[in-house]
């Protein structure tokens, strides 16, 4: 019985890890004060998305070409803290992500999808970009750019 359980917990406990361990997605919040804090805590920028994720061409093509890449993934448990702003048509959202994403827009003037904005670490925004053709390098290379202006 003994030998039974700890057959069954190392093999639970090596999934686990295999998959934390080789998991090619980002970390996305959806609350600007928990990414503020975040950002402040570990000296990070803030990278806003505001997307139509489920109808923006240049959403999801952002999405697919760039930050769903392991590059951009890497790049950004580093350096930025990731908040995705979205507004989808066919998925469902509570009242109050619809209110604190709109509020968002409005306060960062965004005009179109996408539009990414940064924040340093203490909350001040230091650009505004969106869709961009190049690899993922040269899509870092533009944020290193804003980030250090």
């Amino acid at each position: 019985m003994k030998r039974r359980f700890l057959i069954v917990l190392c093999s639970v406990l090596l999934l686990a890890f295999t998959q934390s361990a080789w998991s090619t997605e980002a970390t996305w919040l959806e609350n600007i004060d928990q990414a503020k804090a975040i950002a402040q805590k570990d000296n990070k920028t803030i990278f806003i998305n505001f997307s139509g994720s489920d109808w923006c061409h240049w959403c999801i093509k952002l999405d697919k070409d760039i930050l769903s890449k392991q590059e951009f993934i890497d790049y950004a448990e580093k350096n930025l803290v990731l908040l995705k702003v979205d507004f989808p048509k066919r998925t469902r959202q509570s009242k109050e992500l619809v209110a604190h994403n709109e509020a968002l827009a409005r306060k960062y003037n965004v005009r179109g999808f996408p539009t990414v904005v940064l924040l340093n670490s203490q909350g001040k925004q230091v650009g505004v970009t969106g869709y961009r053709y190049g690899s993922v390098a040269d899509y870092i290379d533009h944020l290193q750019t804003l980030i250090t202006q």
